[in-house]
């Protein structure tokens, strides 16, 4: 529930709207119809076990209605460490039940946890069993810090590439998600903790998402946006958000053809469906597939509202028939269910204690196994030990960390170190390491002779206090683009300039920049705020002015033309709530890597990014390196990276375009941001690079690609039909001096004898091969019979793909090494 942001220039602008407006999902957390027609209410299977059964038998229609939503916390207060509350039944041994966010961690409100790389970064690794220990430290964590549920994974496709949370999910390729997926889920409930996957269905944008309705064919749907959450399911996620878009002209959460229809009758699945936060639109939802409603509509001060949907009201529709209260009993038995099958009915089952050090060295395995190598001109990379040359270290992210994004899925990390510091230690004797911030996004704080009266940054109002908490005016020297920086924590704040939007500050925000054009003069300058029930909050207000601007460019880019080599980091804001308006970095990133590339030609760019940017001075650099939002342990997996003590293995998961006209979206207001509230997928299945692949558009970088620091090569295919589907098996050899991985990257071409729509190819399986310099090895991959089907939009079912089809193997889905093909008829 994100209130909506206009993009300003400037690295991570962040202005809100006006004052009295609803917070968004970070505030209040604080705190395809057609597909199938779905069965009568009567005609369901009676769920759950004797014992499930019994307990909800024994429930007061009040303690039944308590399951259904989720609330603040047992004090009613106005905040909570997590997400949501449920009280349980203590009489009946049925106890109290919490749920925190948690794509990139286990976000919990005034407290840090390990922060991971985000998603994103994980999918890059394409290792399965990294995802499985990524899970592992969210399902730990969680437990360890009380909590028995995460809204996590996230499985959307990468359809858009402006999409603000990109970072948040896995990949353009419904296979690599579904992988991942289902790793993490396995991951994160092995160890005790239930999994919600999100958000179902084609939640693909940020922009309009609370009401656009996503147009999507029933095929697309079923073998783009549907594998990774099928997946998920059959891993066994404990539950499945519903989201915000409507697909196919139904509300996602009122939507019993993907609810019911798709969830339960095609799938089987035996969880519940929760929510969106305010995702609900009515009491009749619970009758369409949606068992539980969560998000209150909290105001900035107002007191603590009731559920909308699922609690009096819902009450009343009961009471008057509008509702069988025998629905309301299925939705309460699939959550107590669920509270079953985890072991939480029983007593006496210990909660885990924190294990940091293994958070750690799982964070940084992550970062370091993620990292892409996108360019290496003239061996660049690694830096040398016996290269003692000056290096410059440039850019905001080198001293304050890009730890994660915004919104939902931001976590406190337990500890962050800058990359400027981690490379200094690194470097060791010999090597001087400089750094400038080329563009700084924090600056100073505001001097008395700016702000009248003086404000002093730290402490502002108790806990649960509220209101305004400073009044002043501001004078600036001279008319210009001023940068604001707004950190706040343990609550939530607005802070107004003059007549520019309000910038919403908060921790699950981080530090907040804006860039504000000011005239020369006074303005007025207020902040006001909400404090959480047990912490005070502290708010930081700095500022960096047009004369310092100009300034900390000039002196980055002469530290670069002394230096040896150059480091240029550089980063964008992916969040929540707000798609970009440009692929390109934001602020005068592009121009300070241009200038700085123009005096050094030993430039090398670190990317901390959540999807594709584009690159207008490529050319000029000598190496990029993208790392995402890596985590806490970024930092060290960076200097790792960099002087060679790990090799690159990462790959893309998304295709990068050239231009902002090179790409799928690009052109059509119908695909995206959609027309009078309506997107097309007109595209169908070409996403990502199936859509590079059907135009001969060349991309940026495509989808797979990943250098390393010695070269492979991939020979001597064979494919063999198997009752399972396929099985190849390549020689792969290390062809360089040094050890790496390789990801080999299997792509199925088109049947022959299939009249619905297909792509020229799709990846349908990868391995990844670890070799030192000369190994070679013979390495096997195993394509499900799953991939060689296509969805029958007239039967609503899977059919073979039958006939002659293409296998080819290779490095990225633009470099194939080696090609069969093989014939699939029916076993």
């Amino acid at each position: 529930m994100l209130l909506r942001r206009k993009h300003r220039q400037g690295a991570g602008p962040r202005p809100y709207g006006r004052a009295g407006r609803l917070l968004t999902h970070a505030l209040a957390a604080v705190c395809a119809a057609t597909l199938l027609t779905a069965p009568a209410a009567d005609a369901t299977p009676q769920e759950g076990s004797a014992r499930v059964r019994a307990l909800v038998a024994k429930m007061t229609l009040d303690e039944k209605i308590s399951f259904v939503h989720w609330t603040t916390g047992p004090k009613n207060g106005p905040t909570m460490k997590g997400i949501g509350y449920l009280p349980g039944v203590p009489r009946l041994g049925i106890p109290e039940l919490r749920t925190a966010d948690g794509p990139a961690g286990i976000r919990l409100l005034g407290r840090t946890a390990t922060a991971m790389p985000t998603p994103v970064a994980l999918a890059a690794t394409f290792d399965d069993r990294l995802a499985g220990e990524y899970g592992k430290v969210l399902g730990r964590e969680g437990r360890a810090m009380g909590h028995d549920n995460v809204l996590a994974p996230m499985t959307n496709i990468i359809r858009v590439p402006y999409a603000g949370r990109n970072f948040e999910t896995f990949s353009e390729d419904p296979l690599l998600s579904s992988r991942m997926a289902a790793g993490e889920i396995r991951g994160i409930q092995g160890q005790g903790l239930m999994a919600t996957v999100k958000h179902f269905a084609a939640n693909n944008q940020e922009r309009d998402r609370m009401t656009v309705d996503a147009t999507v064919d029933e095929q697309t749907l079923q073998e783009v946006e549907f594998p990774a959450f099928r997946s998920a399911v059959e891993a066994g996620a404990a539950s499945v958000m519903c989201a915000y878009n409507s697909v196919n002209g139904a509300q996602s959460c009122s939507n019993d053809g993907l609810l019911r229809g798709v969830l339960r009758e095609q799938w089987d699945f035996r969880g519940w469906v929760m929510s969106d936060w305010l995702a609900t639109h009515a009491t009749s939802d619970i009758t369409k597939g949606l068992d539980q409603e969560l998000g209150i509509d909290l105001r900035l001060g107002e007191p603590v509202p009731p559920s909308k949907y699922f609690d009096a009201e819902l009450k009343a529709a009961i009471a008057k028939g509008a509702v069988p209260e025998a629905t309301l009993d299925r939705s309460v038995v699939r959550i107590v269910g669920q509270m079953e099958r985890f072991g939480l009915l029983d007593p006496g089952s210990p909660r885990p204690d924190r294990d940091p050090q293994a958070g750690r060295a799982a964070a940084r395995t992550v970062a370091e196994k993620g990292g892409v190598l996108l360019r290496n001109e003239r061996g660049t990379l690694p830096l040398s030990d016996r290269d003692t040359g000056d290096i410059a270290v440039i850019g905001h992210s080198a001293k304050y960390p890009k730890v994660t994004g915004d919104g939902s899925a931001h976590v406190v990390p337990d500890r962050a170190t800058a990359p400027v510091d981690a490379l200094r230690q690194r470097a060791g004797r010999g090597t001087s390491v400089t750094y400038e911030p080329g563009q700084d996004l924090v600056g100073v704080p505001l001097p008395g002779s700016a702000l009248s009266p003086a404000f002093s940054n730290g402490k502002q109002l108790d806990p649960l206090g509220k209101g305004t908490f400073y009044e002043g005016e501001l004078t600036v020297p001279a008319e210009g683009d001023y940068t604001f920086a707004f950190k706040v924590m343990g609550g939530v704040a607005n802070l107004s300039i003059g007549d520019h939007p309000m910038i919403l500050g908060t921790e699950t925000y981080g530090t907040v920049s804006t860039v504000v054009h000011l005239s020369k003069g006074t303005h007025r300058v207020a902040m006001n705020g909400w404090a959480w029930e047990d912490t005070p909050l502290t708010a930081d207000l700095s500022w960096v002015t047009p004369r310092q601007a100009r300034d900390d460019f000039d002196r980055a880019v002469a530290a670069a033309a002394k230096a040896r080599t150059a480091i240029v980091f550089a980063h964008d804001d992916g969040t929540e709530g707000v798609d970009r308006e440009s692929l390109s970095l934001p602020g005068r990133q592009d121009e300070l890597i241009a200038a700085v590339a123009k005096v050094n030609p030993r430039t090398v760019v670190v990317l901390n990014t959540g999807s594709a940017v584009l690159m207008p001075w490529l050319r000029d650099t000598a190496a990029v390196l993208e790392m995402w939002y890596p985590g806490q342990e970024g930092a060290e997996a960076t200097a790792s990276l960099l002087y060679g003590d790990s090799a690159p293995s990462g790959r893309l998961t998304q295709t990068f375009p050239a231009s902002e006209t090179a790409h799928p979206m690009a052109g059509d207001p119908h695909r995206y941001p959609g027309v009078n509230g309506k997107q097309t997928y007109s595209e169908g299945l070409k996403v990502g690079y199936r859509w590079y692949d059907d135009t001969g558009v060349a991309p940026l970088f495509p989808f797979g690609h990943g250098l390393s620091y010695t070269t492979f090569d991939q020979r001597d295919l064979a494919v063999q039909r198997t009752a399972a589907g396929l099985t190849a098996t390549v020689t792969v050899r290390n062809t360089g001096s040094r050890a790496g991985e390789e990801t080999v990257q299997l792509y199925l071409g088109p049947s022959p004898d299939t009249t619905a729509p297909q792509v020229e190819k799709k990846l349908a399986g990868y391995a990844k091969v670890a070799l030192a310099p000369g190994e070679q090895r013979r390495v096997t991959i195993t394509v499900d019979e799953q991939q060689l089907r296509h969805w029958d939009s007239t039967t609503h079912r899977w059919r073979l793909g039958t006939g002659e089809r293409t296998v080819q193997v290779g490095s990225s889905a633009a470099e194939l090494k080696a090609s069969r093909t093989v014939t699939v008829q029916p076993r």
